[in-house]
């Protein structure tokens, strides 16, 4: 299909960008892609390069549920955890209730 409509009008090009989850925990759009991927079922957020969630997705596992974050603020602020494996010191600082 060369883009065009039936009517002979081209069509408009859909957006490009990313879907983010923003602070209040909703989809928002960007124009930058995200730092920090999330687990939505378990609440959990990390590094995109996680040993644990590249084995899950390598697997077919996570990928319905995958989310990104501009930055580890706002996963924080969507109250997602860290993850105990690609950033364990702020989830045992989590754990502990300490200040990260």
């Amino acid at each position: 299909m060369d883009g065009r409509r039936t009517d002979g009008t081209a069509r408009a090009a859909a957006p490009r960008g990313y879907t983010l989850i923003g602070a209040d925990g909703r989809p928002c759009h960007s124009d930058v892609a995200g730092r920090f991927g999330g687990y939505r079922r378990g609440r959990i957020y990390g590094r995109l390069d996680c040993p644990s969630a590249l084995r899950h997705i390598a697997r077919g596992h996570y990928v319905r549920h995958r989310v990104f974050f501009a930055d580890e603020a706002t996963a924080v602020a969507a109250r997602y955890r860290p993850c105990a494996v690609c950033l364990p010191d702020r989830h045992r600082a989590w754990r502990t209730g300490e200040p990260a």
